[in-house]
């Protein structure tokens, strides 16, 4: 129910995805300054992407943390029903679909790139992510939300989506782009209305949290 791209783009990481389900970023999206991106979707197991960021901190291996993370004996009995991506600091990204993902699901990897999705309108999608990725220009928040408009033009889900979210990570210990949709009928595009009020002030934001006195006024009443 699920198509999601994740990228690194220096030393940023960023996953924008939307689904036919309500507030899919809660549970897909997994980010870790410095460290990588992963995300978990198909039947969600959120913990299945803090496993994959967990391993990557370790090692840093993003194709050894998948192997490990699905071949790990605690998710024996579930794993099959899991789709999961993942990205580290450096290299193409990896995914896995198990056999009991949803309806038509494919993945598609690149370097710093990688995209996925089930119950989709073709096996396509993926690389449709990716390339639109690719030709996209702008901030990485901006290229992500192209990618995914590209997506919908080529089909997107084989229904109707209903929720999306982006979120990107840089060099400050939190999200510095956060943005959710979690029920509307044109989710991304809802989402791209969010990024243009949100894009313009994102460092000034960065800024409140390391430099308190010296950060931009907010400019709001009752604001002195």
């Amino acid at each position: 129910m699920t198509f999601s791209l994740v990228v690194r783009d220096g030393e940023r990481f960023g996953i924008a995805v939307s689904s036919s389900s309500p507030a899919v970023a809660a549970r897909v999206v997994h980010l870790r300054p410095g460290i990588g991106a992963a995300a978990s979707q198909n039947v969600t197991d959120p913990t299945l992407g803090t496993s994959l960021l967990a391993a990557l901190a370790q090692h840093g291996d993003a194709r050894r943390a998948l192997t490990e993370v699905t071949g790990a004996a605690r998710n024996a009995s579930t794993i099959d029903h899991r789709q999961l991506t993942v990205l580290g600091r450096s290299g193409p990204g990896f995914a896995y679909s198990g056999s009991g993902t949803l309806g038509t699901h494919a993945s598609a990897t690149a370097d710093g790139a990688v995209a996925a999705g089930n119950m989709l309108a073709g096996e396509h999608i993926p690389q449709v992510l990716l390339e639109a990725y690719a030709a996209a220009t702008g901030e990485l928040e901006e290229r992500l939300i192209a990618a995914m408009r590209a997506a919908v033009r080529a089909g997107g889900e084989a229904g109707p989506v209903h929720s999306a979210g982006l979120a990107v990570v840089a060099d400050v210990d939190w999200r510095v782009t956060d943005l959710r949709v979690d029920w509307a009928d044109e989710p991304i595009e809802r989402l791209a209305d969010l990024l243009d009020v949100w894009l313009p002030q994102r460092d000034d934001y960065v800024r409140r949290g390391l430099d308190p006195a010296g950060a931009p006024s907010y400019g709001v009443p009752g604001d002195r």
